[in-house]
């Protein structure tokens, strides 16, 4: 039984990023609700969207143009080509093909529904498949050779079908194969109050708990995790066959949950706290802004992300509050942020003459950020984030 603990009232869809010629027009909200499955520990929202009004020819973000996203893929890479030596790899969800990209061409198959990415791909040599995962297109992939290695980053939390996903995932992988996946930690979301994790394409939020569970409808099972940095916490799950004898299950992933159920990841009570404490956290970013208003301080936005879509639509913040939004990515340029209605430049650094305060709402690349903007810091310049808990730093 799937029970609500979480409201974060009417949302746009979070990468429909509005043409100034379209800002009049009326968009299309979805009632974005959070529930908790007592049956399989799962975390997911209410009300789904199409997947084709979400992921189709003009998805705006890109893998490569983060510095740290395409260095994770590269270590990565190079970490399991070391490990598993695989010869033949699949990645469902390939992007703009910072992943593959570190595969020889003939070794490495791309799946890409959203076309403008999949071209990108497709530009640089490697083959890509330009539509949904499912059945019939694992079996086209796979009809002569099944994949040594399945690996899918921050995209089967996106796909509401799980019979759609794992039963054509052990289909396409052999028998000594592996899938590793990798998406945001639910347990590392619940610690740091990251509730702009829910969005409409985040469908799911895993737990290790929870996921083990789905897993066992698909004679599939995690034999290791690793907790990794990416999008402010996300696991990385490697997942074998339940007949495949040549992985023993690690220790690792008997701590990971073990950490989780002493975190009460298994009982309703603690998402009820959570919600309550989303709700304090909203009024407590909403009086830093209304402080630095009084005090006539200018401030802008950095990274116009999905993320930062729930938080300003939940708390009711737009162009007055926040006077544009830089982002690196030339999609979102010149485009204004769904719901807030909130222009967004293209990025520059941040300089003390014209800016006193950032909202950081890619604060999942903190670290890469303020790196960025030493001199702006130096000089006295702020940065307002809302994670774990909203403050000025």
């Amino acid at each position: 039984m799937i029970k609500k603990f979480l409201d974060l009232g009417y949302q746009p869809l979070a990468n429909s990023y509005v043409l100034k010629k379209n800002l009049k027009h009326k968009e299309k909200n979805f009632k974005l609700e959070v529930g908790f499955n007592n049956k399989n520990y799962l975390v997911s929202i209410l009300k789904t969207v199409p997947k084709e009004k979400m992921f189709n020819k003009d998805y705006p973000y890109k893998s490569s143009e983060s510095i740290t996203m395409k260095k994770s893929f590269r270590d990565f890479a190079k970490k399991i080509t070391n490990r598993f030596k695989p010869k033949f790899v699949i990645e469902i969800g390939s992007n703009d093909g910072a992943f593959i990209a570190n595969f020889n061409k003939k070794q490495v198959v791309g799946v890409e529904p959203c076309k403008n990415l999949a071209q990108i791909t497709k530009k640089k040599g490697y083959t890509t498949y330009s539509e949904y995962w499912g059945p019939k297109l694992s079996e086209k992939i796979t009809k002569y050779k099944k994949a040594d290695l399945i690996y899918s980053a921050n995209t089967l939390s996106h796909i509401e079908n799980f019979e759609e996903i794992f039963k054509s995932i052990n289909n396409a992988l052999s028998d000594r194969g592996v899938l590793i996946i990798e998406d945001p930690s639910l347990l590392k979301c619940l610690q740091n109050l990251a509730y702009d994790q829910f969005y409409c394409e985040h469908i799911y939020v895993f737990s290790t708990l929870s996921l083990r569970e789905v897993l066992k409808n698909f004679k599939l099972e995690i034999f290791d995790v690793e907790n990794t940095k990416t999008h402010g916490g996300s696991n990385r799950y490697y997942i074998k066959k339940n007949i495949n004898s040549l992985y023993k299950i690690s220790n690792r992933v008997k701590i990971e949950i073990k950490k989780e159920l002493h975190f009460g990841i298994n009982k309703f009570s603690t998402y009820q706290t959570f919600a309550k404490k989303v709700k304090i956290s909203k009024n407590k970013l909403l009086k830093i802004f209304s402080s630095l208003s009084k005090k006539k301080l200018r401030i802008v936005g950095y990274g116009a992300t999905a993320k930062s879509c729930t938080v300003l639509n939940y708390c009711g913040l737009g162009k007055s509050d926040i006077k544009y939004f830089y982002d690196t990515t030339s999609y979102k340029v010149n485009k204004y942020l769904p719901g807030s209605k909130i222009l967004i430049k293209k990025y520059k650094k941040l300089n003390r003459k014209e800016i006193d305060v950032a909202f950081l709402g890619a604060w999942n690349f903190k670290k890469e950020i303020f790196k960025k903007e030493k001199q702006f810091i130096k000089s006295g310049g702020k940065f307002i984030t809302h994670v774990p808990y909203p403050k000025i730093i």
